[in-house]
């Protein structure tokens, strides 16, 4: 039974205030600019909205740690009250990543996900923190990595430097989340469709600092994209789906296409020996197909072929 899930991607370019401004302000200011990014996608009607890293801290301030201190404790939880609000207006999810200060005074770099009625349902802070962070923000890494649950799938997340970490990554290997939200000043090239691919999980990037904002496949491939002109994309994505290897299931693909032709996607990113299919009709479920046609899954395969190596 086919599962779309219509899917916002904002990105940024630099968003200065004037330093002389007071710091309530400069907050009014900096609501304002979100006011207008998140109409950019609004109109498309988006199931979830990802901003990126420290969306809601002004780039020339963020230079300063103690000035970005200040900010965020005025700041509070000002904006975070008006993303509950837009959520709610609009009935989307919205993934807000900032720097918080949390009640035992730790500050943490957390992405907090506020579902379709504005209600916070589920908070990651960064695993993997860049020293500049530890050292000179006194930001305090988190230590665990949960899976949200949204009315559309399971939803995990991951900030900037956790790109690098196998540790974060394999966590998510055996969670399968749905979804992995990537809220960055980083755009972590080949570790995006890495991260998709060996999670089977679609991937949403939001990216600062001008760099490309993408939705990718569990294959890795590229399904929408920002620009340099548009900093934000929106695409539709199924994630009634399934990874399989081509090897033994080649037969039983062109059966099923047969049977199913356009009820069944079958998208072959080329290279990679694995394809991604999805069931694009609400008669069956992808697990209906998978059984019906005894198709093997990617990770089924890979298992069957590691414990012939240990029978050796």
């Amino acid at each position: 039974m086919s599962n779309y899930v219509k899917i916002s991607t904002i990105g940024n370019r630099e968003f200065n205030v004037e330093e002389q401004l007071a710091t309530e302000e400069m907050v009014d200011r900096m609501m304002k600019h979100l006011q207008q990014k998140l109409s950019q996608v609004l109109p498309d009607q988006p199931d979830l909205i990802v901003l990126p890293e420290f969306c809601d801290i002004p780039s020339n301030v963020f230079l300063s740690p103690a000035k970005t201190h200040e900010y965020c404790r005025v700041r509070g939880d000002k904006i975070q009250r008006l993303f509950s609000e837009m959520a709610s207006e609009n009935g989307c999810y919205i993934a807000y990543p900032t720097l918080r200060l949390q009640e035992d005074r730790t500050w943490r770099n957390s992405i907090v996900v506020l579902d379709r009625n504005g209600e916070p349902i589920g908070e990651y802070a960064k695993n993997h923190l860049t020293l500049g962070e530890i050292e000179d923000y006194g930001v305090v890494c988190g230590t665990e990595a949960p899976i949200i649950a949204c009315d559309f799938g399971w939803v995990a997340c991951a900030i900037c430097f956790d790109l690098n970490f196998d540790r974060l990554r394999l966590q998510y290997v055996q969670s399968k989340p749905d979804l992995i939200l990537f809220s960055s000043l980083y755009h972590g090239g080949i570790m995006q469709p890495y991260w998709a691919y060996s999670c089977r999980s679609h991937f949403v990037g939001a990216i600062g600092g001008g760099l490309p904002s993408a939705v990718l496949s569990p294959v890795g491939e590229v399904l929408a994209s920002s620009t340099s002109y548009f900093d934000f994309a929106t695409t539709s994505v199924n994630l009634d789906c399934a990874v399989v290897h081509l090897d033994y299931n080649m037969e039983r693909l062109r059966q099923l296409k047969s049977k199913y032709g356009s009820k069944v996607a079958i998208a072959d990113p080329g290279h990679l020996g694995s394809v991604l299919i999805s069931c694009e009709t609400d008669e069956c479920t992808i697990e209906d197909i998978i059984q019906e046609f005894q198709i093997e899954r990617l990770d089924d395969y890979l298992e069957r072929v590691s414990a012939g190596r240990r029978a050796e």
